[in-house]
């Protein structure tokens, strides 16, 4: 457990982070409120020690602060006191200000390591919550049959990236690819097949995107987006020809296509240049519009190709 202890007096610091420290836990140890609120932003400690009363600011605003900070992160950090006080209203104040609970001045070791233990439940409880919210996070972010991302997260990056590329005056590339004649190929394969297709066609897409900052996502049905930062049409068309040839490479068998004896996509890529304090929902959609408009151009003109003007 990491434990974040702020003491002004040297010598109880000193005995306090002993006592911690022989329990086997790692001590960040500071000596006033304000370096516990910077300190607790950078080190993210499992337990907060605050003494009431310190130079520059004392530990009920330090643990108001704290609190706050906790808060934005919707998170939760036990914070004890430490106080030679033991005067109600003082104990009152410290829990009213953010404190959970208060250890009385000196401080004695074994009541000092029944908190500990006690806190340590507390922070593996805490541990595994937000390994479950994580993973929670990360499920409701992806598409459960192929494993990219949905169009929910679709949405969400696409919003982050054009913020991203009006602040750095950069460009930003859609590319909106469909797979050709999926319909007969469901319908004669049978939709397990069907299925399967899917997720296949994923981990091709997947296969040729490398950059870290793209993004491919399924954006409905048998159509998929990548979204490409920093990255203009002329670059986009390339990673879209990059595809189409993965998928002239992998020629996955579908004899019922009328466009080819294997699986192709049909792809339209836009491309543009955000302008500071342009509405952003306008741009995306305009980007997005661009794209399906030319993706449509594609299949009305029989598909496997790709329309970037």
């Amino acid at each position: 457990m990491k434990v974040l202890i702020a003491e002004d007096s040297r010598s109880s610091r000193i005995v306090i982070k002993s006592y911690i420290e022989d329990a086997g836990h790692q001590v960040i140890a500071v000596d006033n409120g304000q370096q516990a609120v910077e300190q607790f932003s950078i080190t993210e400690p499992d337990l907060v020690l605050l003494d009431v009363i310190m130079p520059i600011k004392d530990g009920i605003e330090a643990a108001k602060e704290i609190r706050a900070l906790s808060e934005q992160d919707n998170d939760w950090v036990p914070i004890i006191f430490l106080s030679a006080m033991t005067d109600s209203d003082d104990i009152a104040r410290g829990i009213k200000a953010g404190g959970d609970d208060y250890l009385t001045k000196p401080i004695d070791a074994v009541v000092l390591n029944a908190k500990l233990d006690a806190m340590q439940r507390i922070a593996n409880m805490r541990h595994d919550l937000q390994k479950a919210n994580q993973k929670l996070r990360l499920m409701a972010m992806k598409d459960g049959l192929t494993g990219l991302a949905n169009r929910r997260h679709f949405d969400e990056v696409m919003l982050k990236e054009f913020k991203r590329s009006m602040r750095s005056n950069t460009p930003i590339s859609l590319i909106l690819a469909d797979i050709d004649k999926f319909k007969p190929y469901n319908d004669n394969y049978g939709h397990q097949a069907g299925d399967d297709c899917l997720k296949a066609v994923s981990q091709l897409i997947q296969s040729v995107i490398k950059r870290p900052g793209d993004l491919v996502a399924r954006y409905g049905g048998e159509e998929f987006a990548i979204i490409l930062p920093e990255t203009d049409l002329a670059a986009a068309r390339i990673v879209a020809e990059l595809v189409q040839q993965a998928f002239d490479a992998n020629k996955i068998p579908h004899a019922h296509s009328t466009v080819a004896d294997y699986l192709t996509l049909s792809l339209g890529v836009a491309s543009l240049q955000p302008i500071k304090n342009e509405d952003i929902t306008d741009s995306i959609h305009t980007i997005i519009e661009t794209a399906d408009k030319r993706l449509y151009q594609v299949k009305k003109q029989g598909g496997k190709a790709i329309v970037s003007q």
